[in-house]
């Protein structure tokens, strides 16, 4: 794919002024696409779009890159090049930045409402910024766990797609736990709410005393300090 020019100035004696080297515009925007993509989760292969070589552009000394608006540093893009000094224009450049990693699919059809179970999700490679956002990665991240739609054989797991597991329910008696700097305490509590794994929810002690704290699986609510 080509770039296309945004601005570009007029001069008189186009055959003096020296011109930008296109290549260097290129690698330019790699540079700064290989910076943006950092920490992305696997092997990053970037391709930076060709410029089309009719483009006649006075020199810069320093070319900047840049996202526009509708850039990012995920799959197909555009980056944007600009010129400040001596002249000033700018151009933007197709790209695309893929990543090879794994990612997790189901492994055998789910049901709504089924509990996931390490039998039933696999560990599939691919170009992750081709997949739907929100894609899981992490086999912890799906393992029980409860699908809210029913899932097809090899559809990649999102994290939308799954729900956590109801932990508490509204009246179950519950334990409370409070960590903190070289202690522990325990005591007992009733639940005031549903409540999934990892939920806030409010539980009230014997005394009439409200606590917040973390909805954990076996009716176990979590408070640290």
């Amino acid at each position: 794919m080509l770039a296309m020019a945004f601005t570009l100035p007029t001069a008189h004696g186009e055959n003096t002024v020296p011109r930008q080297d296109l290549d260097v515009l290129r690698k330019t925007a790699e540079q700064f696409l290989q910076t943006q993509s950092t920490g992305l989760p696997g092997d990053v292969k970037i391709t930076v779009g060709a410029i089309d070589p009719r483009l006649k552009l006075p020199l810069c000394t320093m070319p900047e890159a840049f996202f526009p608006p509708s850039g990012k540093a995920w799959g197909r893009t555009t980056v944007g090049v600009r010129c400040s000094a001596p002249t000033t224009w700018t151009i933007y450049v197709s790209a695309e930045i893929r990543v090879f990693g794994q990612y997790v699919a189901a492994a055998a059809p789910l049901a709504q409402g089924q509990t996931i179970g390490l039998n039933d999700i696999a560990k599939v490679n691919g170009d992750l910024a081709s997949l739907p956002s929100g894609v899981i990665t992490d086999v912890s991240q799906a393992v029980g766990r409860t699908a809210a739609n029913t899932i097809a054989l090899g559809a990649p797991l999102r994290q939308d797609a799954l729900r956590n597991q109801r932990a508490i329910q509204q009246g179950q008696g519950v334990r409370v736990i409070v960590n903190g700097p070289g202690f522990t305490v325990t005591s007992d509590a009733k639940a005031l709410n549903n409540a999934n794994e990892g939920q806030l929810t409010q539980v009230r002690t014997p005394n009439g005393q409200l606590i917040s704290g973390i909805a954990k699986l076996g009716g176990v609510v979590e408070l640290a300090y």
